[in-house]
């Protein structure tokens, strides 16, 4: 069995299959604090210990079966955190099961949870909180097997003040007021399919909900909640499409959760209540942001990557799923431009990361590195890529879902890696091994760098963002007035971002070309994010000093990931706004979210 680099949990000796919580937030001490009752099943004889991850939790007492165990914590690690080695009272024989008793609480510097005080949520009346586990955050709240390779289902009480409302990514199971506090109620939650730690979650705020569908609530705070039961409503005909494509859909419900701006990721796929940046009520990327983590329902919750080092077969599969129901909703020409873009993307990364730095080949080492810091659009991208490419050389689209479809069955509720995805794809092209013998299997999965073969693109919706970005790219001083608003009549903003996307990855424009372009075009009135984020980069490149505020404002209003790292870094990099940019970093850190806070902190040297 492979051991995950990432996590001090031995699942060859002892695995979690259930888990029950009982636990309470208190938001003055901002600490989650309560019971993690884990049933273990003993996979070897003669078990004496259990080691579980933990990062930054107190333990006040530890349980095997209602007696008193021994525990002990281990030696600290930069980013793994703190083992936590529990001995049994009396030895296990195989394949016997123990419940193991944890009291703990959380730190108030956990990295899996933001706190925010009521000034810092769109109500301003009352706090709120949220966890972000993937990918080795779990163990930052209560102790646990911190490893993809674990399932386990979960059962979960929690109290929070009565004027709030806690989801989890479980199906609600009702609420009742707190017998031992008259200010709390609890409220209570059932995963009854197996899941890995990292998609454990919880939010506790003053949520409203709106039903959107058969089996889609929306979630947000009241200022937002209607906006955003707008923007969501094609949930219901995403997940049917996703379900004629990939199979039944097993989770129950399918919420959808709107957090404060300072959300990391565009969103996390937690089972049943997917977490959405409110970023998207502004942007065109809902379509594809919502398909992404409906697809994520089969590839990476139901089939799941053994370790991180494999996190292509949760993220690539999930590109690749995500691009198939555009293509089903907005036609196959989308689907190619989507795409293409996607390669862009990848372009894009390798030349940040740089085409001989390991964290961009599909396959990563991650023995001492934090899957944090390796994280990038690699294993989405070259992933997709692949299984792209894949299609075109095994006979098709409708070839290749059967594929899909028939993979996800053959694993599901299982945790693999690659190795076992590849032999599946043989055993399912049994009639097609010549083809898939002259794959390059070791460039495509060991070497860094853009891929060994591009696949073959429809360039019918790409062509006129290619031409408009030559023209400027070839445009002399005296071809400026040449330009005009009517450049973009006939472009989809789908479009505009490509344009945008194609002009980045070229040596800066002269800050002629666009201080014209925002005379002719007025990009900075457009308040769509993925537009605005990719203008504000084109200009602070080109070195215009007037857009130094509006992409401070942007890097800092919200706490994207995607949006927030690569404006600080242009930022950082033009010597005009550095120092402006590392001030305003350290001003906003305190009240960015952990794992933000920490990258950001790392591009702007600031790293303590």
């Amino acid at each position: 069995a492979m051991a995950d680099p990432s996590s001090f949990a031995s699942p060859a000796c002892c695995l979690t299959r259930h888990l029950h919580l009982r636990f309470r937030a208190d938001f003055g001490a901002r600490a989650l604090r309560g019971t993690a009752a884990l049933t273990v099943r003993a996979e070897r004889e003669a078990l004496r210990c259990l080691v579980l991850d933990t990062r930054d939790v107190q333990v006040f007492k530890v349980t095997v079966n209602g007696q008193d165990a021994q525990f002990a914590f281990g030696e600290k690690h930069s980013f793994k955190g703190t083992p936590l080695e529990i001995t049994f009272p009396n030895e296990l024989r195989r394949g016997q099961e123990a419940i193991v008793e944890i009291s703990f609480e959380s730190s108030p510097q956990s990295s899996a949870l933001q706190w925010f005080t009521p000034e810092q949520t769109s109500g301003k009346k009352h706090p709120f909180l949220f966890s972000q586990c993937q990918s080795t955050h779990c163990r930052a709240i209560f102790p646990c097997q911190d490893t993809p390779a674990v399932k386990q289902t979960y059962y979960a009480e929690i109290s929070v003040p009565k004027e709030l409302v806690a989801l989890m990514s479980a199906n609600r199971d009702g609420e009742a007021p707190d017998p031992e506090d008259s200010a709390h109620k609890i409220y209570r939650f059932s995963q009854n399919v197996p899941i890995p730690c990292y998609l454990f979650a919880l939010v506790v705020g003053a949520l409203e909900s709106r039903k959107i569908g058969p089996r889609t609530l929306v979630w947000a705070e009241k200022e937002l909640v209607d906006k955003s039961a707008y923007e969501f409503s094609e949930a219901e005909a995403m997940l049917k499409t996703a379900e004629d494509l990939a199979g039944p859909y097993v989770w129950g419900q399918y919420d959808l959760l709107v957090l404060p701006p300072s959300f990391p990721y565009g969103g996390m796929e937690n089972p049943c209540l997917t977490f959405v940046t409110p970023t998207l009520l502004v942007s065109i990327a809902v379509i594809k942001v919502i398909a992404h983590e409906i697809s994520h329902s089969w590839t990476g919750n139901l089939v799941t990557n053994k370790t991180w080092e494999h996190f292509w077969l949760n993220e690539g599969l999930t590109v690749y799923l995500e691009r198939r129901i555009g293509g089903r909703l907005f036609g196959e020409q989308f689907r190619h431009f989507q795409a293409l873009g996607g390669w862009r993307e990848l372009q894009n990364t390798i030349n940040t990361l740089g085409d001989k730095n390991p964290v961009t080949n599909l396959i990563i080492n991650l023995d001492e590195v934090d899957p944090d810091v390796a994280y990038s659009s690699v294993p989405y991208e070259k992933g997709f890529a692949l299984l792209f490419y894949l299609e075109q050389l095994l006979g098709g689209p409708d070839i290749f879902i059967g594929f899909l479809k028939a993979y996800v069955m053959q694993f599901a509720y299982k945790s693999i890696v690659t190795d076992d995805w590849k032999k599946f794809l043989y055993s399912y092209f049994k009639d097609k091994v010549d083809i898939l013998d002259k794959v390059d299997w070791n460039s495509w999965f060991h070497a860094p760098g853009m891929p060994p073969v591009k696949p073959t693109y429809d360039m019918t919706l790409s062509n006129a963002c290619v031409a408009l970005s030559q023209r400027w790219i070839q445009a002399k001083e005296s071809d400026l007035g040449s330009f005009s608003s009517a450049d973009l009549k006939e472009m989809s903003s789908h479009q505009l971002i490509e344009f945008l996307a194609l002009l980045l990855l070229e040596a800066p424009l002269p800050l002629s070309h666009v201080q014209r372009m925002q005379e002719v075009y007025d990009f900075n009135a457009i308040n769509n994010s993925e537009i605005r984020f990719r203008w504000l980069r084109l200009c602070i490149r080109s070195k215009w000093e007037e857009a130094i505020p509006l992409a401070l404002k942007m890097a800092t209003d919200q706490g994207r990931m995607k949006f927030t790292r690569p404006l600080f870094r242009d930022l950082y990099s033009f010597d005009k706004s550095r120092d402006l940019a590392v001030k305003t970093f350290l001003e906003h850190r305190a009240s960015m979210h952990p794992v933000t806070s920490m990258l950001v902190g790392k591009d702007l040297k600031q790293d303590q």
